[in-house]
């Protein structure tokens, strides 16, 4: 069974062997982004470790109900259920207040990147200015990667955000230019075919993805591909990119007041050091 005891509880530290890949999700089901990277590691003989940062709890559906969705969706792509973690759910993190929890997150963070030694690569959300979740946990993976000499096997992934676009109109996987080039992946189509299907497994989210669905299916069929960027710790100190962010215009949250959160952290940390 997966655990929601922290990364390090059942070994008191024990560091994992063997070669690992390493995902950071805010949101049970922000896996679709990775699919095929899962995938692919998985294939590779990699280690694949899976943490979530926010506890999934939403006016419709429980935190359990949304771990068992994202839990069946990894196990398909060959992740071991005591892989996945859900420290959001130990650390009571709600879904959209990351950002007042960072101290917290950062701590379980950096615990859960010590127990793997051999890291491969470590993929966390982009830096877009989509939902502040996502954002709030880019930062703190960004600034932890680079304390661990992780920040050039560090790669970000983009859900969805709205650069340019009028009104509540978003785009759907789709990077930002403003994080540098992006490697592209042509994922087959039969692959392209089983993460439409896994993208349907998340019923507590129908909602959801009624939005999100007809945007990822026509990226499968145009494009059909899987895209990465590198991470600097720069961009942190710059906005994602120009014009109204995404969750700025749902009204969920502000560039502002990301900034002073992540100014708090950074600044805690320090003092916390000397």
């Amino acid at each position: 069974m997966p655990t929601d005891a922290g990364p390090d509880a059942d070994a008191h530290g024990r560091q994992e062997g063997g070669h690992a890949a390493l995902f950071l999700f805010a949101h049970q089901d922000d896996e679709f982004g990775v699919y095929q990277r899962i995938l692919d590691c998985r294939r590779r003989g990699l280690r694949v470790a899976c943490a979530y940062l926010t506890d999934g709890q939403t006016a419709t559906a429980s935190a359990a109900q949304r771990n068992r969705e994202s839990l069946g969706v990894l196990a398909r792509l060959g992740v071991a259920p005591e892989d996945v973690f859900f420290a959001g759910g130990e650390l009571g993190i709600g879904d959209g207040r990351l950002p007042q929890h960072l101290a917290p997150a950062a701590d379980w963070i950096r615990r859960w990147l010590a127990r793997y030694p051999l890291v491969d690569a470590l993929y966390v959300t982009a830096w877009e200015g989509g939902h502040h979740d996502h954002d709030a946990l880019h930062a703190l993976a960004v600034v932890l990667a680079a304390e661990r000499g992780l920040l050039q096997r560090t790669w970000q992934f983009s859900l969805y955000q709205a650069r340019s676009l009028p009104g509540p109109l978003f785009r759907v996987l789709a990077p930002v230019p403003e994080n540098g080039p992006a490697i592209a992946t042509r994922i087959p189509w039969r692959g392209r075919l089983r993460h439409l299907r896994a993208c349907l497994s998340y019923p507590s989210q129908r909602n959801t993805w009624i939005g999100l669905f007809p945007f990822v299916l026509l990226h499968y069929l145009l494009r059909g591909v899987e895209q990465l960027q590198p991470v600097a710790l720069a961009r942190l100190d710059e906005r994602p990119h120009a014009g109204a962010l995404y969750y700025e215009k749902r009204r969920f949250f502000t560039w502002p007041q990301m900034q002073a959160a992540l100014a708090g952290w950074r600044a805690a940390s320090r003092h916390s050091t000397t």
